[in-house]
């Protein structure tokens, strides 16, 4: 009888543990979700909507005309999208330049139709209201 509580402590361990890694699984899985319908606003030129729709503190950092202007410049000129990928993602709580918090850092293998191989970075975050917003965007 002393040897089982050992193994049923560790069982528990290892329970919790699958738990956990499953939440994870879900919490990306709920990010990685509001990326691609964040995404799919830019694809169609919806740049101002895109803005409205970002994390709090995108909005405070990145001025409505400012990003608007900035997608014109960068997105625009790549053409329609032809595919989009998920290549991996990783949830982070702290980030450098942004109040600690529950974040998704998210990479796509994209291929436009003006450049055929690229990166995108999107990086959804837990806002105050507990939904997952866009608060970084980038494309290499």
């Amino acid at each position: 009888m002393v040897y089982r509580i050992p193994y049923i402590v560790l069982l528990c361990v290892l329970l919790a543990s699958v738990s956990f890694v499953k939440a994870d699984s879900e919490t990306e899985k709920a990010a990685i979700s509001e990326a691609v319908k964040w995404l799919a606003g830019i694809d169609e030129g919806q740049y101002e909507e895109s803005w409205k729709g970002a994390a709090e503190f995108f909005r405070n950092a990145v001025k409505k005309g400012q990003w608007v202007r900035s997608l014109q410049a960068v997105r625009k000129p790549l053409g329609n999208l032809i595919s989009r990928e998920l290549k991996n993602s990783a949830y982070k709580t702290s980030l450098p330049g942004a109040p600690d918090g529950q974040y998704v850092v998210i990479q796509f293998e994209t291929s436009f139709e003006n450049k055929k191989s690229a990166i995108e970075t999107v990086t959804p975050m837990m806002d105050k209201d507990g939904n997952w917003r866009v608060s970084g965007y980038y494309i290499n």
